[in-house]
């Protein structure tokens, strides 16, 4: 696989500095709402987000809506090239190939798109943050257990410090009019669809302990026993992490940091399991290459992407086929 195909590694030093760059981020957006304008920033900030939302989902529900096609619908092929220079020095900016069927997917992401630019509603906001959430974990890789837990640790303390510590979480949290949080209404059955009390969820708190669970689930993998019990446990210790900062937020009627519970579930069920079946040393370890795993075809860097996830399945059932045939293309950034 061309080295523009593989998701983007997280290395110890990495992770050591995320919840630095994360914090200067987050303070930085503190600041700017209370400088500047909040209405003006936020629909800047709308239309960011609906141009990357429509990609996002319209990638995300691709291979779903490749079912619903049938199997003589006149499906095109066309690519999108942008490129620099001539001769010897032209230089590929962007090289996007797609069929009739990623427009019908880009389509209707526009029309959810337009939903939420429209009416902020909570469900096309819900559709965006899921789609970024699944191109995050897709898009983002831990190669070991240590790593996954040097950058759960700091982002631990991150959450911890900037929630509980000063206000500046929550304030940037519901100032922030974009798809970066999932929202849950909580007078649903009062006001239906029209629901406006919400509790939020970041896409954080989402991304990074999927991450790590991913991890589980190619170590999993690697010792090729056909179960998968460090990924059905680190799940299970999601939902039971994600339950406890639910039950903890209504108790005290307080805003809390999910990775405060989250990070201990996540991180300490499966090294139990480890304990319990001597493997603690195999999992840490464990190096994790990029290698590509079943049903899980690899995409380049979000938004700028080198071939649809149609077409990128294609061509890696053709390199299985062809091991030496290989397309060239230019590395591409996020």
């Amino acid at each position: 696989q061309n080295s523009s195909e593989m998701p983007e590694t997280i290395t110890s030093r990495d992770a050591a500095r995320f919840p630095i760059v994360a914090s200067c981020t987050l303070l930085g957006l503190y600041l700017f709402f209370k400088i500047f304008s909040q209405e003006y920033i936020n629909l800047l900030l709308s239309m960011y987000f609906f141009v990357l939302g429509i990609l996002a989902l319209s990638h995300t529900i691709s291979p779903m809506m490749n079912r619903f096609f049938p199997a003589n619908f006149p499906n095109k092929q066309y690519q999108l090239l942008f490129t620099q220079g001539s001769g010897e020095s032209k230089e590929e900016i962007v090289n996007y190939e797609f069929d009739t069927k990623d427009l019908v997917c880009l389509a209707l992401s526009s029309v959810v798109g337009v939903w939420y630019l429209l009416r902020k509603h909570w469900i096309a906001n819900n559709l965006f943050g899921l789609a970024f959430s699944l191109n995050g974990v897709e898009l983002l890789h831990l190669n070991n257990v240590s790593t996954g837990c040097i950058l759960l640790g700091g982002l631990f303390i991150y959450d911890v410090f900037w929630v509980f510590g000063t206000n500046v979480m929550v304030t940037v949290a519901k100032s922030f009019e974009a798809p970066i949080k999932l929202v849950f209404p909580q007078d649903l059955l009062e006001k239906g669809l029209d629901a406006d009390n919400f509790a939020m969820l970041g896409l954080g708190d989402i991304v990074i302990p999927g991450i790590f669970i991913a991890l589980l689930l190619r170590f999993d993998i690697s010792l090729k026993k056909n179960t998968h019990k460090y990924f059905y446990t680190s799940f299970v210790a999601y939902i039971f992490g994600l339950g406890l900062t639910i039950f903890i937020m209504h108790i005290f009627k307080h805003a809390q940091p999910a990775l405060l519970y989250l990070v201990p579930a996540c991180i300490g069920f499966p090294l139990l399991v480890a304990l319990a079946k001597g493997e603690v040393t195999e999992m840490f370890s464990y190096e994790s290459s990029a290698e590509i795993l079943p049903h899980t075809p690899r995409l380049t860097h979000f938004p700028t992407v080198s071939g649809s996830p149609a077409s990128l399945a294609d061509s890696m059932q053709q390199k299985l086929s062809c091991p030496r045939r290989r397309r060239q293309q230019s590395p591409s950034a996020m």
